[in-house]
């Protein structure tokens, strides 16, 4: 009975839990098939007649399909600087030693601790201007490489978890550091990639300070994030929220595909974790 017992309030507090997180989700997809008039109005849960050309007219006439574009080439080009950026440092850090290897490591991992995003803003903004590249896709995505610091750990724990008798056995049959990085470390770092990958991806699809910056003056460059405010208040300043909850429901495909495709990464290093 007591085992009963535990497992009925485990599922009961799981399907609450679920509920309450699924909830917002359906409220904001019903809501994009109802007109303003009727989501300001809250009056009934169901919309009255389901308004399909939301979807038509947000993607068409709202532009929202230049948004869902560049929001995928900033979110894509920084994954893959993330991950080639951040398996590089977290290789060189795992497996070798050099010095100020320590203090390096601790420095980064205190960093972690302070919100950097407005605090360097500005000079990294400035740094961009020098180099000319404060009006392109690239500089943008040069800013959002790196996922806050948390794919570099990720990386650098579980390199660390791989045996270094892999490196020496590769190095006496005369395999450089590169050739070990390249097929060796990484095969075996799939799923800590997988995962790196999403993070990644996630941050940059979801960020909105920086491309709010950087394309100020350049409207045909601005993702997601920066043309839901634009969906909202750009039709003759009257509030569109139901144009804006239909963009919101757009921009929720590219991410669930995503975790869809790295449901196993996580499952791996679930599985890793408890091994160890």
């Amino acid at each position: 009975m007591t085992r009963i017992s535990g497992r009925v309030l485990t599922w009961a507090f799981l399907l609450v839990t679920a509920v309450l997180m699924l909830l917002p989700i359906a409220l904001a997809m019903l809501g994009s098939f109802k007109t303003n008039q009727e989501l300001n109005a809250g009056t009934a849960l169901l919309p009255q007649a389901w308004q399909l050309e939301n979807y038509v007219y947000t993607w068409q006439e709202a532009k929202f399909s230049v948004y869902v574009w560049n929001s995928i080439i900033y979110s894509v080009g920084a994954t893959l600087s993330t991950v080639i950026v951040c398996s590089l440092a977290a290789y060189a850090v795992a497996r070798k030693t050099f010095p100020g290897r320590k203090l390096m490591l601790a420095v980064y991992s205190a960093m972690m601790f302070i919100h950097m995003g407005v605090l360097t803003l500005k000079p990294a903004y400035q740094i961009m201007v020098t180099l000319g590249l404060h009006k392109s896709v690239v500089g943008l995505i040069i800013m959002m490489t790196g996922a806050g610091g948390t794919t570099f750990f990720i990386l650098y724990a579980f390199m660390r978890s791989i045996s270094k008798e892999l490196d020496e056995a590769a190095m006496i049959d005369g395999a450089g550091s590169f050739y070990i990085f390249s097929r060796i470390v990484m095969p075996l770092c799939t799923p800590a990639l997988g995962v790196v990958g999403l993070f990644a991806f996630r941050g940059a699809w979801n960020n909105y300070i920086l491309p709010l910056v950087f394309t100020m003056s350049q409207p045909h460059l601005q993702p997601i994030t920066v043309g839901l405010t634009n969906i909202r208040y750009g039709f003759g300043g009257a509030v569109q929220s139901h144009l804006m909850l239909t963009g919101a429901c757009i921009s929720m495909i590219p991410m669930l595909v995503m975790y869809i495709l790295a449901n196993k990464s996580f499952v791996q290093m679930n599985v890793g974790a408890v091994k160890g």
